[in-house]
């Protein structure tokens, strides 16, 4: 009798989710501590209105295209996993395993990195803790990975909950931000450090990466009840959110500092909460990087486990990792998601990691919007619940911006780019060593 495969011997991942999860993981993936602190960059390096929010609306404007475009991909193929799955159907085991193992450990090191930005801001607020960052952060990655290990709909229930919580500080600090009287006297602007046209890609960067998790509900395809309409709704409702609070988060920097105000601080939202708040401002601030970053941990941890569950199936991960118990919980793939993410804590191995991070990150997109050109191509008669619209224009759209910020990313960050390509060269031969063929 032919053996049963472990998913067949325990569960399956549920179709436990809708557009209010697919909008909260996005929101919760999304929005990060990037957005409390990269606009005084991009306010020194584009000290104009129209260029400084100029190039928050054309972030949006990419990130709307790539929604637009990936999402006809997750409806087309409803698979758990992430763009790993677009790079297997469409170009094969070997683009797989490379897409799926970068995009894992990335996630895996956005883990930690979060967790640590928590870990110092918890320390911030209670000083006894603060040289036990590492061990908070930890003890935040074990308290989620054991929420989610109660199954799918009550981690789906605390991702929309902790996105919430988010949204609505975000939303008291624009409030609280407007009530104030507006700073009319600008300081003066501070010496450019880099030519305008450097200045203006730099920002272009910044910008994407704070945009960077609008995919998120990719991850959990075959887990949303109905695919064709809700992954579609939740990638175009999300980018629209995150949009939404992110203008309106920096006209409230704006309002409040003005922009050569702005500009060049380091941390931004704690400059303006110190403005606003007075002595208490750092410590409001500590508390509310704390309740942003809470949604981010849950979804990162949710999205990293459903990558190895994806490569298993396909015998480009351990077999074990395909495992998932009745509550819709892939238990082994979570588990070691969280101890290789703790071990990023505890070494500070993820800075490098996350450096290698930006090439993949934008590699993906490339690959997944060639995969859409490949798979209309190839497979034009298989059902597509939602079409991308303006295809092939959008698209070629999104693959020419991805295209030159992968460029732009090389020449910015050539050493870890160069690392980046020498770890692609090397994991051929890894491949063919330790993979089912």
């Amino acid at each position: 009798m032919k053996a049963e495969t472990p998913i067949a011997r325990h569960g399956t991942l549920l179709r436990a989710f809708g557009v209010v999860f697919g909008l909260a993981v996005i929101v919760g993936n999304t929005i990060a501590a990037g957005i409390l602190r990269t606009p005084g960059d991009i306010a020194a390096w584009l000290p104009t209105p129209f260029l400084f929010f100029g190039v928050w609306i054309a972030g949006a404007a990419y990130a709307l295209l790539g929604a637009m475009n990936l999402a006809e991909l997750g409806a087309m193929l409803p698979q758990s996993g992430g763009q790993y799955v677009f790079a297997r159907h469409a170009f094969g085991r070997y683009a797989g395993f490379v897409i799926g193992w970068s995009d894992w450990l990335s996630l895996c090191a956005s883990v930690a990195a979060v967790s640590i930005v928590i870990g110092e801001s918890v320390g911030a607020l209670v000083p006894e803790l603060a040289p036990y960052r590492a061990a908070v952060a930890s003890a935040g990655v074990v308290a989620f990975t054991i929420l989610i290990l109660r199954g799918a709909r009550e981690s789906g229930r605390a991702q929309t909950i902790t996105s919430l919580l988010k949204a609505a500080a975000l939303g008291a600090l624009v409030v609280v931000c407007f009530m104030h009287p507006h700073a009319d006297v600008a300081p003066a602007i501070p010496p450019m450090h880099v030519p305008l046209a450097v200045g203006l890609i730099l920002a272009i960067q910044s910008v994407i990466y704070s945009y960077d998790g609008w995919n998120g509900v990719l991850y959990f395809s075959e887990e949303v009840r109905d695919p064709g309409r809700d992954i579609p709704r939740s990638m175009l409702g999300g980018v629209l959110a995150v949009a939404t609070i992110y203008l309106l988060l920096n006209l409230a920097y704006a309002w409040v500092l003005t922009l050569p105000g702005m500009a060049g601080k380091p941390f931004v939202a704690a400059s303006v909460a110190q403005v606003v708040f007075g002595s208490k401002g750092f410590a409001i601030v500590s508390l509310l990087t704390i309740l942003i970053l809470l949604s981010s941990v849950n979804a990162l941890l949710m999205m990293s486990s459903r990558v190895p569950v994806a490569m298993s199936r396909d015998g480009l991960f351990p077999q074990s990792a395909a495992r998932v118990d009745v509550h819709g919980t892939p238990v082994m793939a979570l588990v070691v998601s969280a101890i290789v993410s703790i071990l990023f804590i505890l070494t500070g191995a993820f800075d490098f990691v996350l450096a290698l991070a930006a090439f993949f990150f934008v590699l993906n997109y490339v690959v997944s919007f060639s995969a859409l050109f490949a798979l209309r191509r190839r497979e034009p008669n298989t059902p597509r619940p939602y079409h991308a619209w303006g295809y092939p224009w959008t698209t070629a759209l999104a693959l020419i911006v991805s295209v030159t910020f992968l460029v732009s990313a090389i020449a910015a960050d050539t050493h870890h780019s160069l690392w980046a390509l020498g770890a692609v060269a090397l994991s051929y031969p890894v491949y063919r060593a330790t993979t089912q063929h």
